[in-house]
């Protein structure tokens, strides 16, 4: 019996495309440091540890789905993982910028009816069937718990 779990992180280019502006921003300080005063110094490293920390943040995000539950971690110094229950989830959608599809990623946002995670964003992962299996696992979940959708 193969393992229900799927774990999904964002991907590495897609963590380095949302850094880089942070990156040519402390390029750009750098180049002021050179040509005006050393002080811009400061604001270079202060852009490119910012850059860093962005990279390392998006990078330990991590996304793990059960057929029960929906759980994102993230955080580097102060971790916080959010949890949402599989039922709850009413509406998924996937989103490919021309960016996204250059390097095959997507974005997906899923709508729940959790009060505190109405709306849970995969940003930057791996192209790939994930609507179809969280909706079937969605659909499993709602059968098992009795949840019938009203409209």
């Amino acid at each position: 019996m193969q393992n229900p779990e799927i774990e999904l992180r964002p991907a590495m280019i897609f963590a380095f495309v949302k850094s880089l502006p942070l990156i040519l921003l402390g390029g750009a300080f750098l180049l002021l440091a050179w040509r005006l005063s050393p002080f811009f110094l400061f604001f270079s490293i202060a852009a490119i540890g910012a850059a860093w920390y962005r990279f390392m943040y998006i990078r330990n995000s991590l996304y793990i789905i059960t057929p029960e539950v929906i759980r994102i971690s993230r955080g580097i110094f102060f971790k916080r993982i959010d949890q949402v229950e599989m039922y709850r989830v009413k509406d998924y959608i996937v989103t490919q910028p021309l960016l996204l599809q250059l390097f095959s990623l997507m974005n997906v946002t899923l709508k729940s009816t959790d009060p505190e995670n109405p709306i849970l964003w995969l940003a930057g992962i791996p192209r790939s069937d994930l609507i179809d299996t969280i909706r079937g696992h969605v659909q499993e979940a709602r059968k098992d718990n009795r949840i019938y959708e009203i409209n």
